[in-house]
């Protein structure tokens, strides 16, 4: 069984890395190691636990408009279910929804509110 280093960058805030086991989501890790992160529903359909992916191992970072740069999500992660809560575009962007992402590689990944107020806008702010 691997297991991978994933670097959670809270944007605004701590960086924290902890190694994610294969079978596991990074939800479920993050909870593991005591590193609170946004979540739901637990099944990829309400978008609350969503990351951006930054870099995969031995890459550079790229920034969200980078997408030439063939950083894909699918090298990254694996899901156990269908991410109902992202469009293709969205996934073409780097979201991934943590809650059912199990890593595949060691990364980095932005994650908090401020994530997925990119993603989509927030009717009570």
């Amino acid at each position: 069984m691997s297991s991978y280093d994933v670097t959670l960058e809270r944007v605004g805030g701590p960086t924290r890395t902890i190694g994610i086991d294969e079978r596991e989501t990074v939800l479920e890790a993050a909870q593991r190691a005591g590193t609170p992160l946004p979540y739901g529903c637990r099944t990829g359909a309400c978008g609350t636990c969503v990351g951006r992916l930054l870099a995969v191992d031995g890459t550079a970072s790229v920034d969200a408009d980078a997408a030439e740069d063939g950083i894909d999500v699918a090298d990254a992660f694996a899901y156990r279910r269908e991410p109902r809560a992202l469009k293709p575009r969205h996934r073409d962007d780097g979201y991934v929804l943590l809650c059912i992402a199990t890593p595949e590689t060691a990364c980095r990944v932005a994650v908090g509110s401020q994530v997925q107020s990119e993603l989509v806008d927030n009717p009570w702010k």
